[in-house]
């Protein structure tokens, strides 16, 4: 009895140890976030070495309306999208004698119009991995592709070929593989645009937002970014607004398609997005080791040589405006928002959904302040039943 006795308080010690080990372990944390919000959402890809981020979230938009309607978890192709649009790309290219930009980046616009003209297929159809690689590489693809079009539009024929197309088509089909005009799926026959009709997305019910003062608000315009190729517009709110329409989404159980720059010191790899006000941090005097690993404050990566969140600057209309004047906030890249956190000194950051894999430490998700959000997004994209009444009586929206 007394050795049953010993094992027993031996085995409740352990389990102490244990749990005060993991508390700790805890506590050695830098960022703990804690889940307000979550809207289900399809599995993190991977978009590798492509420049398709813009295609991986549009989708990612798509697939999870599709889970919040009810209609079940689908895997589409990011790849038909990028393929199809780089057709349409390099018609305007041509057009324009090569005086807009022709590169790998685009928008949301371009995912909702590629399902408009010629509808969707399943990743299954059309993976997009021709070229004896297991996961995208476009490095090759995008010099080939812009090389081809410079050399049509130098028209060394002294008149364009009627087969400048089918050498284009070439290479795409090539490289990520022929875009079907039939397939199977789940044992019956469709078409990419008979495929989009039986999901029933209408690409018409969402709306592209954006806050800048160098257009009137409530007015639509064309933002001034290379990767808007197609010269598509977004409707011009205030912040306060855009942040609210961010909010109401969110709280509606809608996911929303972000556009953002992510080349600012605070977007980390290792899934944290925040704007550090570096006049508190830096300042002469102040007690930086309280936020920082002095070892480690030399580091390009701000976030690796944190201890705990730091202050964020406050972000205004002005501060936006003149970020984007500056050349300060680009169009980098599209990510999915699909819910909301706190950390542990209760501020406010949105859930992401990102396009680089699992291998960061929330396994795809990234953790954006509400200030980053507000300084660094360029637009959004939401389902038109998220705003208000309000909001589509100032947009004119029906």
């Amino acid at each position: 009895m007394k050795h049953i006795f010993i094992l027993l308080c031996a085995i409740g010690l352990f389990s102490t140890v244990s749990a005060q080990e993991e508390t700790e372990k805890k506590q050695e944390q830098v960022f703990q976030f804690t889940t307000i919000k979550e809207i289900p959402i399809t599995p993190v890809k991977n978009q590798q070495s492509s420049g398709t981020c813009w295609s991986f979230s549009g989708i990612g938009l798509i697939e999870a309306e599709l889970l919040r309607q009810g209609k079940g978890e689908y895997d589409l192709s990011e790849m038909f999208v990028a393929s199809k649009n780089y057709e349409d790309k390099a018609t305007k290219y041509v057009r324009m004698k090569g005086n807009i930009n022709f590169a790998a980046g685009g928008s949301f616009a371009d995912v909702l119009d590629c399902i408009q003209d010629y509808g969707i297929v399943p990743d299954e159809v059309q993976t997009g991995l021709n070229y004896g690689e297991k996961k995208h590489n476009h490095a090759e693809l995008d010099i080939l592709l812009k090389t081809y079009v410079e050399t049509v539009i130098r028209n060394p024929n002294k008149k364009l070929s009627t087969a400048w197309m089918n050498g284009f088509r070439g290479i795409l089909n090539a490289y990520l593989g022929e875009s079907p005009t039939r397939f199977s799926c789940q044992g019956k026959e469709y078409t990419p645009q008979s495929f989009a009709q039986s999901l029933d997305i209408h690409p018409e019910d969402y709306i592209s937002l954006t806050s800048f003062t160098h257009h009137p608000f409530y007015t639509s315009f064309a933002l001034e970014i290379p990767d808007n190729w197609r010269w598509s517009t977004s409707c011009n709110i205030p912040l306060d607004e855009l942040m609210q329409v961010i909010d109401n989404a969110i709280e509606s159980g809608y996911t929303v398609g972000w556009a953002s720059d992510v080349s600012e010191r605070g977007f980390s790899r290792k899934g944290i997005a925040i704007v550090p006000d570096l006049d508190v941090i830096e300042a002469p005097g102040s007690d930086q080791s309280r936020w920082l690993d002095l070892k480690q404050e030399k580091e390009k990566d701000l976030i690796s040589s944190l201890k705990i969140p730091v202050p964020e600057k406050t972000i205004t209309q002005e501060l936006r405006q003149q970020a984007f004047d500056n050349y300060e906030t680009t169009d980098d890249h599209g990510m999915l928002i699909y819910g909301t956190a706190q950390d542990q000194q209760g501020t406010k950051y949105y859930l992401v959904k990102n396009s680089w894999g699992t291998d960061n430490p929330y396994k795809g998700t990234w953790y954006a302040s509400k200030s980053y959000v507000a300084y660094k997004t360029t637009v959004i994209v939401v389902h038109k039943d998220v705003l208000t009444k309000e909001l589509k009586k100032k947009l004119k929206i029906g």
